[in-house]
């Protein structure tokens, strides 16, 4: 054990591990890590990541949909002990920190204990799939803002208007969608976003295991649906600044064809 930093109280770092490939974590967070007493880690963050916390100990506390997760008042229970024994404790987030990463509970818990604490930014993964896919998510004369959000609700949560913005001049990018597209495809339509709209379902982004499916909002559920269960985290991007990607895209539910024959194909 180290001694606890002033008072007998250390730091605890809220650090983005980016959105799943090690060579996009940042330079402090990769500093960090190897400084850290002890590594509280989300359950999707690469072992190649976790390594780099050579002296660590390493506990998993990550939550997963439809599987055992670590309630998130325990997660800042043992956030507050650790300090109090160890002078580093990372708690290392999938993506950035500040971004559907239920910060605020852990820096809220944090201050009432007084225990010191600081955020190091992440790439989030929608900028890791635009990337990807060589699609600014902003574009002139196409799309001026960017929706990030997500229509999944924790247990302590009141349901929320996640699709509040989103219409056919934005990019829109859904998080923790993909296992309810079809839910996610009726809201759209509901909100009067076309039916041609071009869509792109991104799992596993910035990773070699990386797919992509191409659709438009019209057969957006069809399309999941077709591909089986998202094996990896997967996001949803929604906006005209697709369309020329969308054009170019291969897309193979049974065979490779372009995306504009599948489209016809589903129906469109």
């Amino acid at each position: 054990m180290n001694p606890g930093g002033i008072n007998g109280r250390g730091t605890v770092y809220l650090v983005g591990a980016g959105p799943g490939a090690p060579d996009l974590l940042t330079l402090r967070a990769a500093e960090l890590l190897k400084r850290a007493d002890i590594v509280f880690h989300d359950a999707l963050v690469h072992p190649e990541t976790l390594a780099l916390a050579v002296n660590a100990e390493k506990v998993a506390v990550g939550k997963r949909c439809g599987r055992h997760s670590t309630a998130q008042r325990f997660i800042n229970k043992r956030l507050v002990d650790a300090a109090r024994i160890h002078r580093v404790v990372v708690r290392l987030k999938g993506g950035d920190p500040l971004l559907f990463g239920r910060a605020q509970e852990e820096i809220d818990a944090l201050q009432a204990a007084g225990i010191p604490c600081e955020i190091v930014p992440g790439i989030t993964a929608a900028l890791a799939v635009a990337a990807e896919l060589k699609v600014p998510l902003t574009q002139r004369g196409v799309a001026r803002n960017v929706v990030l959000t997500t229509p999944r609700v924790g247990q302590d949560e009141r349901g929320s208007d996640w699709a509040a913005g989103i219409h056919a001049g934005n990019t829109a990018v859904v998080y923790m969608g993909a296992g309810m597209a079809a839910a996610v495809a009726k809201e759209l339509r509901a909100r009067g976003v076309p039916a041609d709209t071009p869509v792109a379902v991104v799992e596993n982004a910035s990773l070699p295991s990386r797919s992509d499916r191409w659709c438009t909002v019209g057969t957006l559920a069809e399309t999941v649906a077709a591909a089986g269960p998202v094996a990896g985290p997967a996001l949803i991007v929604i906006g005209e600044v697709l369309r020329r990607a969308q054009q170019c895209a291969t897309f193979t539910p049974a065979g490779a064809q372009n995306f504009h024959e599948a489209a016809v194909q589903a129906g469109r």
